[in-house]
Order: C-alpha cells, then sequence, then structure tokens
C-alpha cells in the first residue's frame, strides 16, 4: 500500500490549459478531480447527480436559474451538475483522465 498524500498545489500544476479537469483521486465510485477556470461557463444541468465544488484559490459564481452563489477560496458548494452533461461543445472535457 502506498500511503501518500495528494499535494493540490502541485497537481494544479501539471495543468497547461483551463477549462479540462483531471482525475487525482477516486473513492467509492466518486472521482475527485481538479481544474483550473477563468471566465463564463456553458449553462446546463443534470438530473441524476451531484457535483462538489472546492475553491482552492480565487472565486467561483455559479448562477442558478434563481439566483446565484459565490464560492472564495476556502469553501465549498454541492449542486446537481457534472461537468457539461449532454450539452457538448468546445468545453467539454474527456472524462477519466488522470494526473
Amino acid at each position: 500500500m502506498n500511503y501518500k498524500s495528494i499535494n493540490f498545489r502541485k497537481k494544479f500544476g501539471l495543468l497547461d490549459e483551463q477549462w479540462m479537469p483531471k482525475v487525482i483521486a477516486e473513492m467509492n465510485n466518486y472521482q475527485f478531480k481538479v481544474v483550473k477556470l477563468q471566465g463564463d461557463f456553458v449553462w446546463h444541468d443534470h438530473k441524476d447527480t451531484d457535483e462538489t465544488f472546492i475553491v482552492v484559490e480565487g472565486d467561483l459564481r455559479i448562477d442558478f436559474r434563481d439566483g446565484a452563489v459565490h464560492v472564495s477560496a476556502g469553501e465549498m458548494f454541492v449542486v446537481p451538475v457534472l461537468n457539461t452533461g449532454h450539452e457538448r461543445g468546445e468545453r467539454t472535457a474527456e472524462n477519466d483522465v488522470w494526473i
């Protein structure tokens, strides 16, 4: 067994592009991903799953039909969303890409 913690700073340092999440761990069929974001993303929704956003640095605003939430560094928010779901586009990222 390899007992080694995951260093977020090192993992983020391996990301060259924005909007392309990469897997850093897995637990009970749940994947933990890191991603660099900047600017707006495509409005989308998913009916069958939740997604957790943990902000390590910066700020994130998530818009809903009836409002918005601001998530700052050191905070997290759970919202029923997945990457881009059925909406395919230039920012649709492939699943299961590890770093």
